[in-house]
């Protein structure tokens, strides 16, 4: 059996899937049958080790034709229209909810729409209200601010567009001793992202750091050096190298100087 990786949104997660003796390459287009009903996807992994998947995996139905593709589309912008009459439903009743996006189902058996809210909301009327208008199912799923911005794809401060949209697959739990770790400014307009959480990018290095710091002298301690003793002054986790104050072997002349880990004795 050849296994394939599709993804169903842009920086999703990559499901495993029955090749179906078809012949994929990276970002083919496919149709799939899943628990909501048949789907369009994204080829993200064309050849996937069987030993990593699990449980019996459903097949894709096909790839995507010219035909597949144009009723893609049109769903698309019959979805980006159904944003507005949702969020007008939602205010006739009385609902305090934001609509960020809405998708249909290839099929179209299905639609969802995202929203935002600040607290619980009881949708229920409004599902009754939109399941007479568009007479299919209708699922409405209320998304985080970090989800949010993953849709938006803002630009993030680093000039390129933020880590979810562009490649993450999923969120890392993030803490402040993250970026005490790696001596970051804790001001939040620093180290936090469009979202207004904790930045993804903060989990990126904190290994690295971890590893510098079980085996770099701490700040204060004494270390031996070629030049003499002396005191670490600070550290360059990223160089691996420390600032020390040292008393010249023999003199009463201290120097500061730059020394590599492996240069000193502690």
């Amino acid at each position: 059996m050849r296994v394939v990786g599709i993804r169903f949104r842009p920086a999703g997660k990559i499901y495993h899937f029955d090749a179906n003796g078809i012949e994929f390459e990276y970002k083919d287009k496919v149709i799939v049958e899943t628990s909501n009903g048949v789907e369009m996807a994204e080829v993200a992994l064309v050849d996937v080790d069987e030993s990593e998947t699990k449980g019996k995996l459903s097949e894709v139905i096909r790839k995507a034709t010219n035909d597949d593709l144009y009723y893609y589309a049109k769903n698309e912008q019959d979805a980006k229209e159904a944003i507005n009459l949702c969020q007008e439903k939602a205010k006739a009743h009385g609902l305090k909810m934001k609509i960020i996006d809405a998708k249909y189902t290839f099929d179209r058996s299905k639609i969802t729409f995202y929203f935002k809210a600040e607290n619980r909301v009881d949708f229920r009327s409004l599902v009754k209200d939109l399941a007479s208008i568009y007479r299919n199912r209708i699922e409405l799923r209320q998304i985080g601010v970090r989800d949010h911005a993953k849709m938006i794809e803002h630009l993030g401060p680093c000039g390129q567009k933020c880590c979810c949209g562009r490649f993450l697959n999923d969120f890392k739990p993030l803490s402040i001793k993250m970026a005490k770790d790696q001596d970051i400014t804790l001001d939040p307009g620093k180290i936090s992202g469009m979202c207004g959480r904790l930045m993804c990018c903060l989990s990126y290095e904190e290994e690295c750091y971890k590893c510098s710091k079980k085996k770099m002298p701490k700040e204060g301690q004494k270390v031996k050096t070629a030049d003499g003793y002396g005191m670490v002054l600070n550290n360059d986790y990223i160089r691996e190298c420390s600032k020390v104050r040292v008393k010249l072997t023999g003199t009463d002349e201290e120097i500061e100087e730059t020394y590599a880990c492996k240069e000193m004795e502690y």
